[in-house]
């Protein structure tokens, strides 16, 4: 089941962050195309869980940040989560739900179609007070686009954490890396029977 994400006040998501989208058509025709954003799908939670350990090794956290795989079309959709149990609360807010392409950082990361790393989040003011970023209590993210074959990007893949991280340029090249490398998966598995 799919729920509108609908618990916060709705002037907080009249705000215009996002710089216009002009391939939102075309990108929300392929995920259709590609039977993507629908529902979750157990390939992107294993895969969200690979991303959490390593970047959880490059930073030398204790614990793993939150993974997500979110597709873009009209609203964004989370495909596929790893959230450790300290987070699971917090993260089971919003899966399953459709959230306003104002809420969070992803819709960003693919209009601009280039990786967005945020050490602090309260260090860039344009997202201080986004209403999803408050309600998971975000305060690094990195995250980068992930472009199909046909040069579509249809969402990204991201970590959050409650902490301020370093993420750095391995941590650039590490969301490169795993975007690229789903990206792939998804080449892969296109035009095979559901």
């Amino acid at each position: 089941m799919t729920h509108q994400f609908s618990d916060q006040a709705p002037e907080l998501f009249d705000r215009p962050l996002l710089p216009p989208d002009h391939e939102a058509p075309r990108r929300a025709a392929r995920l259709r195309e590609l039977g993507l954003g629908q529902k979750r799908e157990s390939g992107f939670d294993r895969f969200a869980h690979e991303l959490a350990l390593e970047a959880q090794q490059l930073t030398g956290l204790a614990t793993t940040p939150v993974a997500f795989v979110n597709l873009i079309g009209e609203d964004q959709f989370v495909s596929g989560v790893f959230t450790p149990p300290a987070a699971a609360d917090l993260v089971e807010g919003i899966l399953d739900l459709r959230i306003p392409l104002n809420a969070g950082y992803c819709p960003h990361v693919v209009v601009r179609r280039k990786a967005l790393i945020l050490d602090d989040v309260l260090d860039y003011p344009r997202f201080a007070g986004n209403p999803i970023v408050d309600k998971l209590m975000v305060r690094s993210y990195a995250g980068a686009p992930l472009t199909d074959r046909t040069g579509t990007v249809l969402g990204t893949v991201c970590v959050v954490d409650s902490e301020p991280r370093p993420w750095g340029k391995a941590g650039l090249d590490l969301m490169k890396r795993k975007a690229a490398d789903l990206a792939a998966r998804i080449d892969l598995r296109e035009g095979l029977p559901d």
